[in-house]
């Protein structure tokens, strides 16, 4: 079937053109003062604001040790700390306007959302001029017009650059940021002179220009940190819950002005971040810690990894993952789940006016599904919890299915045995997942050794499916890599 999946070779030679495009601003230091801020914007997008701030500083400041080693050798003890000083004031002016950005963004509508970086990154460099910082003030507008660039190529990105989202609703912000371009390199070339090493007034003006609008973003987003629904607003969602252990219904109360769900029994389930938990430690035990550990650490690059590596195959994203969607038997007006949900990619395969809940063990997965929800103007209740004890009264959704995972479950059987237990009867679900020969060729070769040593080899649970179950199925696609498991629960209990 992977025929089926093949997109046209001239995009599958623009991904490789890129690919090495950016690889080469690595060594090519003109091709890097492009390169580098797209990456930097989109490796802060990546990460939690704290997480991409560390591993930037060290990305910036480490290297930049290295590099002048032979100076700490020569230089006594005073020279040298004033110099790793100032490596590494450096380093935390270049990661700001990243940290600025990351902060801001996600908080700000459409087009908006390009501009934290560019105005942080011009209103972090007139401060240092106010400091007496030696920069280059000359270069401000450039600086800006870059930073702006990487980030409306990110932010085209995220959208997969669908020029539908991307043009109808700020054409007039697109077309002001091409006059803006044009006009701001012309006054580069014409009135700032390169040979200047103290701010004109044009820098000035131009600086503080952005540092003011810089202030008005980080006051907007302050004060507007995003519309949250509130689980008071979904009774239909609280009516399907239950205790995970006891089985008994859920209330929803407040709790010093923070939501949370209590059962009968005194159990109390926090809300965090607009996401019911319901994990208790033995969840995390096992594979199932080993695996979340993994998917909290590639959580930000889960997506963009699949985008990459089907670009880079010449394999169409969209009919890839419709391989096994298509399997998934859905209505207007059906209440689906998917357990293990991870960043919710597969709800993009879904129709419309459908009720949406996704469960996943990994906090870090559930953060960027709820990022990708509202880029894609999805809702969607979300849970965290495991698969093997799902939060949800008998027969509470007309469609359950999983994609991923379930491969290295500790307790595949319960965990099927669950998705049976909370699908209506008569509904048909889906158990999706990669083959042994795919976690060999491609899981066991990654770094960490992570997939080897594995005490049984993985395979299609067929025979976990209870045998009372109907019109049982299972589909192998993409070359043998991939399994679609489907089977009916009977229409009567």
């Amino acid at each position: 079937m992977t025929s089926d999946l093949r997109t046209s070779r001239p995009a599958q030679i623009l991904a490789l053109a890129v690919t090495a495009l950016f690889l080469s601003g690595f060594f090519y230091h003109p091709t890097g003062a492009f390169t580098g801020p797209i990456i930097g914007v989109w490796f802060a997008g990546s990460q939690k604001p704290r997480t991409g701030f560390l591993w930037l500083m060290a990305i910036a400041f480490i290297p930049s040790l290295f590099f002048h080693l032979p100076h700490f050798l020569q230089a006594g003890l005073t020279p040298s700390f004033h110099l790793m000083a100032g490596l590494f004031f450096a380093a935390l002016l270049d990661v700001l306007p990243l940290t600025f950005h990351r902060l801001t963004c996600p908080r700000l509508p459409g087009f908006l959302c390009t501009l934290p970086f560019p105005l942080a990154a011009v209103a972090i460099a007139i401060l240092a001029c106010e400091l007496h910082v030696a920069l280059a003030p000359n270069t401000l507008l450039r600086s800006f017009l870059i930073c702006w660039l990487a980030a409306t190529l990110i932010w085209m990105w995220n959208l997969e650059f669908n020029w539908s989202r991307i043009l109808a609703p700020s054409t007039r912000y697109l077309l002001l940021y091409l006059v803006s371009a044009t006009l701001g390199f012309w006054l580069l070339r014409h009135f700032i002179d390169p040979r200047l090493s103290h701010p004109t007034p044009v820098d000035l003006v131009f600086g503080y220009i952005c540092l003011t609008a810089a202030l008005v973003l980080a006051i907007w987003a302050l004060f507007h940190p995003g519309k949250r629904l509130g689980w008071a607003n979904r009774p239909q969602a609280i009516a399907r819950l239950q205790s995970p252990f006891t089985r008994e219904a859920l209330q929803l109360v407040s709790n010093r002005g923070h939501e949370e769900l209590v059962s009968p029994f005194g159990e109390h389930f926090p809300i965090r971040n607009d996401i019911p938990v319901f994990l208790q430690p033995t969840d995390l035990t096992g594979d199932n810690g080993k695996y979340n550990h993994l998917y909290a650490t590639i959580a930000g690059f889960y997506d963009d990894i699949q985008r990459v590596f089907c670009a880079l195959k010449g394999v169409d994203r969209d009919a890839y993952f419709r391989t096994y969607m298509s399997l998934v038997e859905v209505k207007p007006g059906d209440s689906v789940l998917e357990t293990s949900v991870g960043t919710g990619l597969n709800y993009k395969y879904l129709p419309g006016g459908v009720q949406l809940s996704g469960l996943d063990l990994s906090a870090q997965m559930l953060a960027h599904c709820q990022s990708n929800l509202r880029r894609w103007n999805i809702q969607a209740d979300l849970y965290q919890g495991n698969a093997e004890a799902l939060p949800f009264a008998d027969s509470s959704f007309d469609v359950v299915f999983h994609v991923g995972g379930i491969n290295f479950f500790n307790d595949r059987a319960r965990a099927i045995r669950e998705m049976i237990r909370v699908a209506r009867p008569g509904s048909l679900l889906l158990i999706a997942d990669e083959t042994e020969k795919h976690v060999q060729e491609v899981y066991e070769k990654a770094p960490g050794g992570l997939y080897k040593d594995r005490s049984n080899p993985v395979s299609a649970p067929v025979d976990l499916v209870p045998p009372e179950m109907l019109e049982i199925h299972l589909d192998v696609f993409r070359d043998g890599n991939f399994y679609a498991l489907t089977f009916r629960k009977p229409p009567t209990a």
